[in-house]
C-alpha cells in the first residue's frame, strides 16, 4: 500500500490542479496544509524549490503540478481524462497547457498584481490575458469541454487559472463576452470534485 503526502496551499492554482487530479485517481493520501510564510522543513527538505504542489510517495518526490497530474492518471484514468486513442486531443491538451502556464500565467500575475507591474495600467494586462480566454471560447463553441466531448487534463490543468483571471474583477467576468466559457467554469467550481478538494 502506498503513501502519499501533498504539500499544498489551498488557493494555489498548481496545487488545485494535482488535488484534483489525484482525487479524481482516487489516490489515498494526507494533505498537508502550507503556510507561505512558514514552509515546513519536511517540505523543504524534499523539494529545494520550496513552492507547492509537491509529492511525496514511496520514496519518490514530484515537485511539478503536471507531473504529479500524469502520475496519477498513469495509476487510475477511469474516464480517459488522458485522452487515449485520441492523437488530436492530446496535442491539443499540450498546447493549450503550455500557452497557459508560459505565456497566460504571466499576463494573469500581472493583472491580478498590477501594483507590481505599474507601467501599464491592470486593463492592458487584462485585454493580454484575453487573448488565451477568446481562444477557449472557440474551442467551447463547438463541445463543451476545451479537448474532448467530456473532461479531460486540458480542462482540469487550466480550470484554476481561469478562476482566478475570473476572480480578479468577478463583475468585469461576469459581463465579458464569453458566454460558454463563463458556463464551463460554473460548471467546474459547482462540480463535487472541485468543491472537494477546495474544502477546508
Amino acid at each position: 500500500m502506498s503513501h502519499a503526502t501533498l504539500y499544498s496551499f489551498r488557493r494555489c492554482p498548481y496545487a488545485m490542479r494535482a488535488r484534483m487530479a489525484l482525487r479524481y485517481a482516487a489516490v489515498e493520501l494526507e494533505i498537508v496544509e502550507v503556510s507561505l510564510k512558514a514552509k515546513p522543513p519536511q517540505m523543504l527538505a524534499l523539494s529545494s524549490k520550496g513552492t507547492v504542489p509537491v509529492l511525496h510517495v514511496d520514496g519518490r518526490v514530484i515537485d511539478e503540478s503536471l507531473e504529479i497530474m500524469a502520475w496519477a492518471l498513469a495509476r487510475h484514468d477511469p474516464r480517459d481524462w488522458r485522452l487515449s486513442g485520441n492523437p488530436g486531443g492530446q496535442a491539443l491538451t499540450a498546447a493549450l497547457i503550455e500557452e497557459n502556464d508560459q505565456v497566460f500565467k504571466l499576463h494573469l500575475n500581472r493583472y491580478k498584481y498590477p501594483e507590481r507591474h505599474p507601467e501599464r495600467p491592470a486593463q492592458a494586462y487584462r485585454s493580454e490575458g484575453e487573448v488565451f480566454l477568446r481562444r477557449l471560447e472557440a474551442l467551447l463553441d463547438t463541445r463543451p469541454f476545451l479537448a474532448a466531448t467530456h473532461p479531460s487534463l486540458a480542462d482540469v490543468a487550466l480550470m484554476p487559472f481561469v478562476r482566478q483571471f475570473a476572480h480578479v474583477d468577478r463583475e468585469w467576468f461576469a459581463q465579458a463576452p464569453y458566454p460558454r466559457l463563463q458556463d464551463w467554469l460554473r460548471r467546474w467550481l459547482e462540480s463535487e470534485l472541485f468543491v472537494a478538494i477546495m474544502a477546508k
